[in-house]
């Protein structure tokens, strides 16, 4: 029988032997994970390498897909609907310029360019105004906002076609000579330019500005997208030439082997790519520059400068023809010509009225350079910003034109007040030196700037897709050849192993 001893410490069998108590089970440590050996890390190393490949593959493939949709927008979308709008706004105002010089002239057949060139230029811009709507509403399909204003402005214009031709009917009724028409001649076309002038270009206009708030924000946000595309590219492209050094110098190391020519040739093949990616993601952002900023907001500008100078010439008929509202017609005169050229003297007195407006333009023509004021408006803006030499000469011709249309229209102005309506008309419409002759000689000089601009803009789209050309396919094929290289670099060493 097995008694307790006397410390109490556990049983004691007979005899006077005590039992020990069994010991205390050992805590196991974790068991780490072995550190890869040689064949483990050059896996690891070659599956490293892949899959900056890989990502190399995705970052130029996106970057490029960004750049070929920015241009998609601005070279064949948005931006050539942009140069259609502006068409449609051009022929609207010159439409109504010419129903006015129409309507100046009354029977007479033999003023200058002559009554019927007048309605033959008229019939013109009818057709070209629908073919600019035509294009307008194709390039709108799909947004009803922008189809609404495109058929605003086509019933706008029946209106407008309707009025007009009553103005016509009732004129040659009256068989009046060169000048003013009847009353009710004035007060129906006065009804027609109206609407013209606050309705139709309006809303011409803005179908301009939508387009071009879409060219603006499509830039935007492709220049943000090229540049965090050349980040991602170059960053890919570093990575991997840095693992691929990595890589051969393991092999190196623990090969002895001095050279491993698939891995030199992978390197030097993604040095050679991500430079050239990154040089050509960098040169399509400049093309898209140049084209949006050096091409499509000049063409606007001066497209827009264009039609307003029109829209100066038919105010200058509508100020002979109708002189209950002549100072109205003066006023919207000037108006529109500071919006084409702007001067702010040196002292910042600007001209506040059209005298003195023409003499601050005539002082500004031969220094323009230097001009010691600020020249602003669609036109001004342009000429301040210079450009090569040709777009100078351009700038200067243009510049010396609209001075010296401002001049004509001065002296037509000081021959009616003195109330040789004829003789003022003739100053209008007839000779060398008339206002209609200097204007064509401005409107030619525009057009001629204007085109510049529009070949820089087709220019730089040209040159943008010519750089993107097989660049898809050459990503593929150079991506895949670098995989290739790798597997054939690390392969027979891997071998080594079975």
């Amino acid at each position: 029988m097995a008694t307790t001893d006397r410390a109490g410490t556990g049983p004691r069998r007979a005899g006077g032997a005590s039992e020990e108590a069994p010991p205390a089970p050992r805590r196991r440590r974790p068991r780490w994970p072995r550190r890869p050996g040689t064949r483990g890390r050059l896996r690891l190393l070659a599956a490293l390498a892949l899959a900056l490949v890989a990502a190399l593959f995705a970052a130029t493939h996106l970057a490029l897909e960004r750049a070929r949709d920015g241009l998609d927008v601005i070279g064949h979308g948005e931006g050539r609907k942009v140069v259609a709008t502006a068409d449609l706004y051009f022929a609207l105002s010159d439409m109504d310029a010419q129903m006015a010089n129409v309507l100046l002239l009354g029977a007479e057949h033999d003023l200058g360019a002559g009554r019927d060139a007048a309605l033959e230029r008229y019939g013109d811009r009818r057709a070209d105004a629908n073919r600019a709507l035509l294009h307008a509403a194709q390039l709108a399909a799909g947004d009803p906002v922008e189809e609404q204003n495109v058929w605003a402005v086509m019933d706008g214009m029946n209106t407008y076609e309707r009025l007009v031709a009553e103005a016509r009917l009732l004129n040659d009724a009256d068989d009046d000579p060169a000048g003013p028409p009847s009353q009710d001649v004035i007060e129906r076309y006065r009804e027609a330019a109206d609407l013209m002038r606050r309705d139709l270009l309006p809303k011409a206009y803005n179908l301009t500005l939508d387009s071009g708030a879409t060219v603006r924000s499509t830039y935007e946000e492709n220049s943000a997208a090229a540049t965090a595309g050349i980040g991602l590219v170059a960053a890919a492209a570093a990575a991997l030439v840095a693992v691929l050094v990595v890589l051969q110098l393991f092999l190196r190391r623990r090969f002895r082997r001095r050279h491993n020519i698939p891995l030199a040739l992978a390197t030097a093949g993604v040095l050679v790519l991500g430079l050239a990616a990154v040089a050509m993601l960098q040169r399509q952002s400049e093309l898209l520059r140049s084209a949006k900023e050096d091409g499509l907001e000049s063409v606007l500008a001066l497209s827009r400068a264009r039609a307003i100078s029109t829209g100066m010439n038919a105010d200058q008929s509508r100020w002979l023809m109708d002189p209950e509202h002549a100072a109205t017609y003066e006023q919207n005169f000037l108006e529109d010509a500071q919006t084409v050229v702007f001067l702010v003297p040196e002292d910042g007195d600007v001209p506040g009225n059209l005298r003195g407006y023409t003499t601050e333009v005539t002082a500004a023509v031969p220094r323009h350079d230097d001009y010691p004021g600020r020249m602003l408006g669609l036109l001004g803006e342009e000429i301040a910003t210079g450009g090569g030499e040709a777009e100078t000469r351009a700038q200067q011709r243009t510049l010396r034109t609209f001075a010296a249309f401002l001049r004509a229209d001065e002296r037509m102005r000081d021959i009616a007040r003195e109330g040789d309506t004829a003789a003022a008309v003739d100053a209008h419409i007839t000779g060398p030196d008339s206002v209609e002759a200097v204007f064509a000689d401005y409107e030619e000089a525009l057009i001629d700037l204007t085109d510049l601009h529009l070949t820089t803009f087709d220019s730089s789209v040209d040159q943008a897709e010519d750089h993107l050309a097989g660049w898809n396919a050459g990503v593929i094929a150079a991506c895949g050849a670098f995989a290739l290289l790798i597997a054939a670099g690390v392969r027979p060493r891997l071998a080594e192993y079975r």
